[in-house]
This record gives structure tokens, C-alpha cells and sequence, in this order.
């Protein structure tokens, strides 16, 4: 069974979606693959452990605190997705890295080689956003290419963190608009 809560976010409403032992979803509301993994019989449960623990954690995050070690996650997704996210769960608060080191790293651990490109499809349709942390990956331009919650949102994320924008670009046109 899967439980939900929402999270008022200083970044707008935030969906949180727990199996009862796992974060498997965080999503702001109304993005991009909104809920796409959540069951259709998923109830609302605020005052389950996971949700709690996950509402604390965002809690510590938005007031601009690295909010330490990441609540359980279990997102569901293909082999590679799964490959991906544990990747995502590494990059430290405030830190970047583009989707080619991700690539590489991948490559590095399973010795199959991987695209950037399809690494970027897989962070895209990452179902545990900020704290399984997409916004921290960037184009091998250091362009803030791709997010699902919006490029305003990625923006303001990385800037909670206290990340140097100045090397940054934002592309004028694309998905990540």
C-alpha cells in the first residue's frame, strides 16, 4: 500500500509518496511525470514514519541546512533508472556533476558503457526529486539543462545550497524550460 502527504514547500506544493517503508516519490505538484509512479489506491497517511522522517528532512533542507543522511528510498524504476538514482544519492549537498560523470561512473562500476543522454532520460524521470538530488546534475556545459519541476525550480534549489551560479548558463529554449 502505498501512503501520501503533501508538503507546503517555500517552492510551492511538494507530493510525498511512501510504501510504508521507503520513500518512493517526491514530487512538486503538477510537474513534469507528477506522480507517475504512485499507485492508483495510494492513501493519504501524513502520520506515517516515512512521510514524517521525509518532512523533517525537507524541513532542515529549506532552511538552507544540509539536512544530513537521506531518508530510506525504494524508487521504482528499470534496472539502469535504479543504477542511475543510486548515482543521484552520492552527489553531496552543494556539489554539481554533469550527466557524463554519471555516465562514466556507471560505466566504471558494471563495465557497460552508457550515454549521457540516456542517463539524462533516466535523471529526468527521477521519482524521489531533491532528495535523490537531480537538480545537482548539470550539462557537460555546466548548463541547467533538464529538471521536471521547472528550471526556476532547479535554480532556486541550487542557490539554497549555496552553489556558485556564475559558471552556470540557462538555456533559452528546450525540455528544461
Amino acid at each position: 500500500m502505498d501512503f501520501t502527504c503533501t508538503y507546503a514547500s517555500p517552492l510551492g506544493d511538494i507530493e510525498l509518496a511512501s510504501n510504508g517503508e521507503a520513500l518512493i516519490g517526491l514530487w512538486f505538484k503538477g510537474q513534469k511525470y507528477d506522480a507517475a509512479t504512485l499507485s492508483p489506491t495510494a492513501q493519504e497517511k501524513p502520520d506515517d514514519s516515512v512521510l514524517t522522517q521525509a518532512r523533517a528532512w525537507l524541513d532542515a533542507y529549506f532552511e538552507g541546512r544540509d539536512p544530513g543522511e537521506i531518508p530510506p528510498c525504494a524508487p521504482r524504476g528499470s534496472e539502469f533508472r535504479q543504477l542511475v538514482w543510486a548515482k543521484l544519492a552520492e552527489i553531496p549537498y552543494g556539489e554539481l556533476v554533469t550527466y557524463g560523470d554519471i555516465a562514466k561512473s556507471i560505466e566504471a562500476d558494471t563495465g557497460k558503457k552508457r550515454s549521457a543522454r540516456a542517463v539524462g532520460g533516466a535523471v529526468g524521470h527521477n521519482p524521489v526529486s531533491i532528495i535523490l538530488p537531480c537538480h545537482r546534475v548539470v550539462g557537460a556545459s555546466r548548463s541547467l539543462t533538464g529538471y521536471a519541476g521547472g528550471i526556476e525550480r532547479k535554480t532556486a534549489l541550487l542557490k539554497l545550497e549555496g552553489v556558485d551560479m556564475s559558471a552556470l548558463s540557462v538555456p533559452t529554449k528546450g525540455t528544461a524550460l
